[in-house]
């Protein structure tokens, strides 16, 4: 069942604009993703199966694979990413963690208009593209795969030969470059929640809620492409509609 919900006043303004494009953000926790297709130009509504007291954007209470996507043009899932990270897999406990991945798509594919899987590296999407903190400009590394069933293009990534930070469970933590060796980089100290949220570009979340996010800058990245796509697509659906 989704039970619709506004947030509280102690969090962001909620921002809709009814004449944008409407995305559909499922897994949406605090709103990484859900603030970048706000700003390539989406009027955003998510979904969780927790609430989410500090999302900025218009929220539903409820499990993502049960929402109704009729109506929005464009929709984002990010599913649990426990069970593909190299931190469970190494101590073996994958199986504790749902693979949701599978049944995500086959919801999308099935709704048929434009849709993006966000996952970790190591999950098994379909020729993702991928993206890196670093190329766009950010703190942080973060590199985050993207399947889509629209072209998606990427970022060379281009190397991680300078200080960047670590978002680590609920640690966030400086990486240092030692010498000339690019790879010659060390975890250095834990440092302060708010560094984190100018490395990842997001100032409304707490440290646990950033460990699980996206910097927005990688949905404003990608959902300005879809947004360009979507004339194409409608005006292709009205062709075979007339057929």
């Amino acid at each position: 069942m989704i039970e619709t919900e506004t947030n509280p006043s102690r969090c962001l303004k909620r921002l809709v604009m009814p004449s944008r494009p409407k995305a559909l953000d499922l897994f949406c926790g605090a709103g990484g993703a859900g603030m970048g297709l706000y700003r390539a130009g989406f009027d955003v509504t998510g979904v969780d199966i927790k609430q989410q007291r500090r999302y900025p954007f218009w929220f539903m209470l409820g499990d993502a694979l049960e929402a109704d996507l009729s109506g929005f043009d464009f929709v984002w899932a990010s599913p649990p990413c426990q069970r593909y990270t190299v931190s469970q897999n190494a101590s073996r406990n994958r199986e504790a963690h749902p693979d949701l991945i599978a049944p995500v798509r086959a919801k999308l594919e099935a709704w048929g208009g434009p849709w993006i899987i966000e996952n970790v590296v190591g999950a098994p999407l379909c020729n993702p593209t991928m993206l890196c903190g670093l190329a766009l400009g950010l703190k942080v590394k973060r590199h985050r795969l993207f399947e889509s069933n629209c072209f998606l293009l990427g970022l060379p990534c281009g190397g991680h030969d300078q200080d960047y930070y670590l978002l680590q469970g609920r640690e966030v933590r400086n990486r240092v470059r030692m010498g000339a060796d690019p790879k010659g980089t060390r975890c250095g100290l834990r440092v302060a929640t708010s560094i984190g949220r100018e490395a990842m570009g997001i100032d409304w979340m707490t440290r646990a809620e950033m460990s699980e996010a996206i910097p927005p800058a990688y949905a404003e990245f990608l959902g300005r492409q879809i947004i360009r796509c979507l004339p194409a697509r409608h005006n292709e659906k009205l062709k075979h509609s007339g057929e």
